[in-house]
């Protein structure tokens, strides 16, 4: 499925229509239409404001996973001092920074090198 697939399959759920979708975002109507009729996905600007008026987490609209969904696999890990740093930085985040953290590593993790 694909993001615009899961954003406007979210949107019946929640009973949002797109001129509602527009208010609440400021997008405009027609590229909203757009993303509908041509199954063309959303920017990467945008998903963060989409995932606010829709009230949810980056991973839902991006993964069509919900935050607190276990992934389907799950690695036995071991930390690094890295990654204990990010880990360290990011528990002073509020939520919505934590948010837009979340969308902008799921970004990274498919752009091709």
């Amino acid at each position: 499925m694909t993001i615009s697939e899961r954003l406007f399959s979210i949107m019946q759920k929640k009973d949002i229509s797109m001129p509602e979708l527009s208010r609440r975002t400021g997008i405009s109507r027609h590229t909203i239409f757009d993303w509908h009729r041509r199954n063309t996905n959303p920017g990467s600007d945008k998903i963060m404001v989409l995932c606010e008026a829709l009230e949810i987490m980056p991973e839902e609209l991006l993964l069509g996973q919900a935050a607190n969904e276990p992934a389907e696999e799950q690695r036995d890990i071991s930390l690094g001092d890295f990654e204990l740093q990010i880990l360290e930085i990011c528990r002073g985040f509020s939520d919505s920074k934590k948010r837009r953290l979340m969308a902008y590593m799921s970004m990274l993790q498919n752009m091709k090198e």
